[in-house]
Formats: structure tokens, C-alpha cells, sequence
């Protein structure tokens, strides 16, 4: 089983804003990537001002070709004199360093020029890790003291929730800080998920916890 063969296209009105799961970005046996939408997603996307990917504006057309060329031109530059700390932060191994797929999905393509995020479909594989941000920080703002960088976490599948029945909430001790986003929360559902572990990779702090991203690991 692979680490991950598809990622999906979120996007969300400004930061706080609901992701909608617009698109699917595939890679097949051979190597080859298909990118298509997810039609009824995107009408309602629209109705809060979604507008389709600039190179894919047909939201009937599946497109193959160059597709993950151009999201990979998202990705930071391998050129960038900093490129080894944005390495070293999202724990990319230099045997991933050239894949544009892997790092599409493990940096998730993030641009501060729009809100669109590239969210990979993981598997629970042995030596899987990755790091994602916790949503609903800001339905229950946390004290600056509540928690710090490499604190051990916990999760539970909230299947009652009126959002999302794959909805995955994280707690400190009893204390519940956030949720695991949208297509990450998939991989706590799958066998062999009981044995992914949780802890605090980077918290940005500002009177109370504005952001704290997560790496997930077995």
C-alpha cells in the first residue's frame, strides 16, 4: 500500500472560512496524473465566491497531461536559500526532495495569494508521518499556557457530529484544542489507524493559541 495516491483540492473563503473538497488530483499505476471536479462541491463553492483553478477552468473536463507540473509550481523553489528550513519543518527526507506529488501533498501547496490547500488521502503505512493544521482553533480559543511544542495528544472519531460524521477531534489530557481537518481526519477511520500518534509540531501564539499544527506519525 502506497503512502498516499491521491490528493484533494480544498478551498474555503478566507482563513476561517468552510472547505469545500472541489477537485481530485490522482496518480495512476503508471506514473501518470489525472485532475478532475467535484461538480455539485464547486456550485456550491460558487455561491461564496469560488472561482475554478486558473489553468482548469472547465469543470467538466477531467485533465491529464501536465497536471501536477502545474500545481507543483506552487512549490517553493528548490533554489530559495531557505529552502532547508521549509524541509526540515514539514520533515521532508531528501529522497522526497525532488517529488513533486509527495511534496505537493505533504506541504499541501499553501500560497498566501489564495485558499486553496492540496490535502493528501494518507494511508496508515509504517513510517507514516505528516503535519497538519488543527481547525475550530477558533470555536474554543486556548490559553497560551494550555499547551507547547512536542506535547503528546490524543484523538477520538466523533461520528455524531452534526458536520462531519469523519469528524476527528483532538484533546490535551481531557482538554479538546481543535479537529483534524477535512481528507486528513480519513486516515483515523482506516485499518491499522489505532496505532497514530499525535504531537504538537508548531503553535503560533498571540494572547491566546492563534494556530498549532500537528504531525500525526506511527
Amino acid at each position: 500500500m502506497k503512502e498516499f495516491d491521491q490528493i484533494y483540492l480544498s478551498w474555503k473563503k478566507g482563513r476561517d472560512g468552510r472547505p469545500f473538497i472541489v477537485g481530485l488530483l490522482k496518480k495512476a499505476a503508471d506514473n501518470s496524473f489525472s485532475f478532475s471536479y467535484d461538480k455539485v462541491a464547486v456550485e456550491k463553492a460558487r455561491q461564496e465566491g469560488f472561482s475554478p483553478y486558473t489553468e482548469f477552468f472547465d469543470v467538466e473536463t477531467v485533465y491529464n497531461g501536465n497536471v501536477l507540473d502545474i500545481f507543483a509550481q506552487r512549490l517553493i523553489k528548490a533554489e530559495r536559500p531557505d529552502i532547508q528550513t521549509f524541509y526540515k519543518f514539514w520533515e521532508i527526507e531528501p529522497e522526497h526532495q525532488t517529488d513533486k506529488f509527495y511534496l505537493l501533498g505533504h506541504t499541501q501547496g499553501l500560497l498566501p495569494t489564495d485558499n486553496f490547500e492540496f490535502l493528501a488521502d494518507y494511508n496508515p503505512v509504517p513510517e507514516l508521518h505528516f503535519l497538519t493544521e488543527l481547525a475550530g482553533l477558533s470555536n474554543m480559543p486556548l490559553s497560551n499556557e494550555s499547551l507547547g511544542k512536542g506535547d503528546g495528544l490524543r484523538w477520538e472519531t466523533e461520528h455524531s457530529n452534526e458536520f462531519d460524521p469523519d469528524a476527528v477531534k483532538v484533546l490535551k489530557d481531557n482538554l479538546t484544542i481543535g479537529y483534524i481537518k477535512k481528507i486528513h481526519c480519513k486516515v483515523f477511520h482506516k485499518p491499522g489507524a489505532d496505532k497514530l500518534k499525535l504531537s504538537v509540531k508548531e503553535l503560533d501564539r498571540n494572547g491566546t493559541v492563534k494556530k498549532i499544527f500537528v504531525k500525526v506519525y506511527m
